[in-house]
Formats: structure tokens, sequence, C-alpha cells
């Protein structure tokens, strides 16, 4: 355990898991805490009919303005998808803003028409929130915190510890845009080829898949540590192993030409418009064809099976006939990616 918080603590790789064990989980002992899913899911008291999910995240993306979206989009993209990915429809959200002396008011409010729009978009409204300012060079420009709640429909139960052997794995698209787009943004670099963040909430695709068939075990979208980091999280939680081909899983060419320049494996690098979705074997037609249906599904993949073998291990099936450990990283390749 390092003796400091370094930033590859927020890369959601090997170090961000020890912080949340060693620290987080180590102090604050709740059940639904422990679940470590993308949002809590209780029913109250009250009702024994109504699931409610809840979830919080903050965004402190560098650079604010990237191609296809800005820290708003990604926000209202990225509270609402973490209610999603365990089954909920997402109703309200809140918005608080942590904004540094000299942030220009016409960048402020281009952000926050932002943030308005995605949310009309995902049918989810911003209900409260709270504005701080702190002084010239204390902050990068701005950092947005949001939490969201929602309901989680009678008969849904998804779970990162509920993948079970012999489940097929579900990819929803190409992987990598996100972290790609933003790195070259970052550094300043121009390619002939178009990279674009795929941030979209995703809340009405996993409303069609579970339209389709409810057998729905895991969802997870992979953002922080990209493909590989979350596919090791799902098979730890599970204590499964999970197999993946990987000429299944789709690369776009301008990923895999911008990760070759960057010395980046596009496995690891963040998306903020694709999820994973581990099913029982008999949904796989109907979600797939429910998913390749709807704009944010089309190229919709079946990458990989879940096994009872090499509990916890993510083992990938390469293209040149080989096998080998798809581990979870240790540091960050893309910090401040989200």
């Amino acid at each position: 355990m390092a003796k400091e918080v370094l930033l590859a603590h927020g890369s959601g790789g090997k170090l961000t898991h020890d912080l949340i064990r060693n620290v987080f989980l180590k102090h604050f002992r709740s059940p639904l805490l422990a679940m470590r899913d993308d949002a809590a899911v209780w029913r109250h008291s009250s009702s024994t009919e109504v699931q409610w999910a809840l979830t919080t995240d903050s965004y402190v993306i560098q650079p604010i303005f990237f191609p296809g979206g800005d820290i708003g989009k990604l926000a209202i993209c990225g509270t609402v998808n973490d209610l999603a990915m365990v089954g909920a429809q997402p109703l309200y959200l809140t918005a608080s803003f942590i904004l540094e002396e000299g942030l220009p008011l016409s960048d402020l409010e281009q952000i926050v028409a932002s943030m308005a729009r995605t949310a009309d978009e995902a049918g989810v409204e911003i209900i409260t929130g709270d504005t701080k300012v702190v002084d010239r060079g204390n902050a990068d420009q701005i950092f947005i915190n949001t939490a969201g709640v929602g309901i989680v429909p009678k008969g849904v139960h998804i779970s990162g510890a509920n993948a079970q052997p012999g489940d097929v794995v579900i990819l929803s698209g190409p992987i990598g845009l996100h972290g790609l787009a933003v790195m070259s943004q970052r550094e300043g670099l121009r390619f002939s080829f178009p990279l674009h963040s795929d941030c979209a909430p995703l809340n009405s695709l996993v409303a069609a898949m579970l339209q389709a068939d409810m057998r729905i075990h895991c969802l997870r979208d992979p953002t922080r540590g990209g493909l590989a980091t979350t596919l090791n999280e799902l098979a730890a939680q599970s204590q499964v192993g999970i197999e993946i081909e990987e000429a299944r899983v789709p690369i776009p060419e301008s990923v895999h030409a911008a990760c070759e320049l960057l010395g980046i494996d596009a496995f690891y690098a963040a998306n903020e418009g694709k999820l994973v979705a581990i099913v029982a074997p008999e949904a796989e037609s109907a979600i797939l064809a429910a998913m390749r249906r709807h704009p944010h599904g089309r190229e919709t993949v079946t990458i990989g099976h879940v096994t009872a073998a090499h509990p916890g291990k993510v083992i990938l099936h390469t293209t040149l006939g080989a096998h080998r450990i798809l581990d979870m990283l240790a540091g960050a390749q893309l910090p401040r990616i989200c």
C-alpha cells in the first residue's frame, strides 16, 4: 500500500481497488456498499415492492471539452449509466459544482446547457445542487459531483456477483473511443482519422434489453480501466472465470492506430457509451436482437463466456491462437479520463 495518494489511485485499476478495500471499506461498513456495484439497491421498509437505486460520482476530466462531449455531458451520462447498470430506471439527479476563479462564464454556461440536453435525452430531472468557488490555482477550472436515484423494476436483480458458469458475455460496441479521444485532445494530437468519445446515456438500451429478456445477470459500463478491468471486477465479484475471444472484440482502426502511437492497450482504455452484459445463454438471442435495434447497440457482439475454471481470472484467447491472462493494471494508462 502506497504511503500517499497517487494519481494512479484514480485509474480504476489495482491501486484504486486497494484504496477502496484498505481505506474506505475498512471504515464504511454497510452491506450495500460491500456489494461494490455501480449503484446501491434496496427496498424501503414501508414497501417491499419498490426497489430504489442510488449512486454518486465526481468528474475531474482534463480537458473539460473533448471531441464528442464535455465534462457536463459526461457527468449526466456517467450517473445515468451507473443506475442503469443495476437495471434501474433513472429518475432524478443532483449536480454540485466546484468552480475555479477565472473560469469563463461562457464555458460554464456551455457545460450547464450540455447537461440539460443530456438529461432531457436520458429522461431525468436535475432537482437540486450546490456551487462552490475556490481560489485561482486551487482546482482545474471545474469539478462536478452528481448523485442519481432511480427505481429498479420488479423482478430485476442485476449485480456483479451474479455471473454463472455457462453465461455469455456481450459487449455493446467498439471499445477505446472515449479514452483515446480525450487523450488526443489533451496532448494536442491531430490524426487523419476521426476520434470522438462514445459518451452516451445507456438507460434506454438497458430498458430494451430487459424488455426482451430479464435473465440479465450482470451489467457494467467499462469506464476507468476499460474492458479488461471491468471483466476482472466481474470475475472477482462472482468468483468465476471469464474467457473472451480477442478476434470478437471490436476495436476501431482509429483507436488501434492511436494506441500504437501512444503505447496504450485498447483493452484498458476508457469507454463512456458502452456496456458489458453477462446473460443466461438462453437469453442471448433475444437480448442481442434487442440491442442491435437500439441506436447505442447496433454493433453489439458476443465476445466470450463464463466458466467455473480459474475463478477470479480473465483469459484472453488471442488471434494468434495463444491464451494469456488479461489482468487488471496496477497504475493508470490514462489518468483524469472521467
